[in-house]
């Protein structure tokens, strides 16, 4: 397995703990693995701990899973330090021309041999280790409860691995060794080396299912805050989370100011340019750009702030807020039946103050049932214009319509005159067309939809959001 595959797999081991890990910073790992070389396992750690770990409370996390992957054979099948001929060798069990015939045998056996038996006569712990990895992939070890089921999943991670194959690799490497009159004793020796050899990677199999085991329920026993769903955080986790959803909406209105910035500068005017600077022979000293007139707003936002979704509606704003705050290209609407625009309140009123506006019906009536289809058709009726060619419109809520009418025509015109409509939901797929939610039948008029439960789920929201 390359450096390259080993990083893309160490680093989904890393966000199966938990750990934020970007594509772009498994990119970073790999230049500096690079720089800093493979031979001294601190300078690796350390290069892989800057670029990969980005929070603090993910140190202990990472340390673990570092030691688990790339420790020598993640320190599982210690017995494989040499190879089994060097081993006999160096130990000094078997007579030269006894140890000549077990390397002839042995590189006659070599190319129809499996993996994990291959691995075994060099000692190979590395490529054992690989091959439990890769086995592993097969496997959900979160669903392990006792020691008795762990016992199962090390038989079929074995299993997997090859052990069936290599044993009987194994058993007909003794058959060729008495046919090319290896002695009895001799044959013995070797045997034992085998038999001990085999034991050690049915131990190592079972260590290495007890540490992912343990790491499943970890995570299971002690979830992030960023994984926790909105709806099961207190009040002082909540107070935490608005501090990261702001975080989160200054980095993506850091992308859009300096998309914008890019945007009214305009593309280079080639000729213009070389018209321009013709007096100074050729040196690019002024350069033309083509304008662009100003388009509408690049993101347009239909917000529920019915009871149904209070708890995500909130913070969701709070998200908006930050997002529209000193940058012109946002425009914000909220609603629960009728639909009213929160730009101004927005971008005048402090955060919680502007909140305070959305949620408590100062720009709309909060009085009735959620209906979807009335609000986005007033939407198109009185708001259309804000939607243009380069606009990526949001929607968020449940879409629990309170059996009205869903008016997906008008779901049709939006997405007809946006760039891009992205339904953000809190509710899961399993809830979609249950009871009154018009989902299924709005999704076939979005560009997308996307699950938002938690803080994990928002920063992902975010960054599909700018990714065009």
């Amino acid at each position: 397995m390359g450096l390259e595959a080993r990083l893309v797999e160490f680093a989904e081991l890393l966000r199966q703990g938990g750990v934020r890990v970007s594509s772009a910073e498994v990119e970073d790992a790999g230049v500096a693995l690079q720089a800093v070389g493979l031979e001294d396992r601190t300078s690796v750690h350390a290069a892989l701990s800057t670029t990969l770990v980005k929070r603090a409370r993910d140190r202990e996390t990472f340390d673990r899973i570092f030691d688990l992957f790339f420790s020598p054979t993640h320190g599982l099948v210690r017995e494989l330090d040499r190879s089994l001929a060097r081993k006999l060798e160096d130990e000094g069990l078997l007579q030269e021309e006894e140890l000549d015939r077990l390397v002839a045998e042995l590189a006659r056996l070599k190319e129809g041999m499996s993996p994990l038996a291959g691995a075994l006569l060099a000692g190979d712990g590395a490529s054992v280790a690989s091959l439990f990895r890769g086995a592993a992939l097969q496997f959900d070890f979160s669903r392990v409860e006792s020691a008795l089921e762990a016992g199962f999943f090390s038989r079929r991670l074995l299993s997997a691995a090859g052990f069936g194959a290599a044993r009987v690799d194994l058993a007909e490497l003794d058959r060729r060794l008495e046919r090319e009159g290896l002695s009895a004793a001799a044959r013995e020796v070797v045997s034992r080396e085998l038999s001990a050899r085999l034991r050690a990677v049915e131990e190592a199999a079972r260590e290495f299912v007890g540490a992912r085991v343990r790491l499943a329920r970890k995570r299971r026993s002690e979830p992030t805050l960023a994984f926790r769903p909105f709806a099961d955080l207190s009040r002082e986790e909540l107070e935490r989370v608005q501090v990261a959803v702001r975080r989160i909406a200054e980095r993506l209105r850091s992308r859009l100011v300096e998309k914008e910035r890019h945007r009214r500068r305009g593309r280079l005017a080639v000729r213009r340019t070389l018209r321009k600077n013709m007096a100074h022979g050729g040196a690019l000293f002024d350069l033309a750009f083509k304008r662009k007139r100003r388009e509408r707003p690049e993101i347009v936002v239909l917000c529920d702030v019915s009871d149904s979704v209070r708890h995500v509606a909130r913070l969701m704003l709070l998200f908006v807020h930050t997002l529209q705050s000193r940058h012109q290209g946002v425009r914000s609407f909220a609603f629960v039946s009728d639909i009213g625009e929160i730009t101004d309140a927005f971008r005048e009123a402090e955060a919680e103050r502007a909140l305070d506006l959305a949620i408590a019906g100062k720009a709309i009536h909060l009085y009735g049932n959620s209906n979807y289809g009335r609000a986005l058709s007033l939407f198109v009726r009185d708001h259309i214009a804000a939607v243009g060619r380069r606009t990526t419109v949001l929607v968020i809520g449940d879409a629990r319509n309170n059996y009205n009418d869903p008016a997906v025509w008008a779901l049709e015109e939006i997405r007809r005159k946006a760039r891009r409509l992205i339904w953000i939901t809190p509710e899961p797929e399993e809830a979609w067309g249950t009871g009154d939610s018009e989902m299924l039948r709005y999704r076939a008029a979005v560009s997308q939809i996307l699950v938002v439960q938690s803080l994990a789920d928002l920063e992902d929201a975010a960054r599909r959001i700018v990714s065009y």
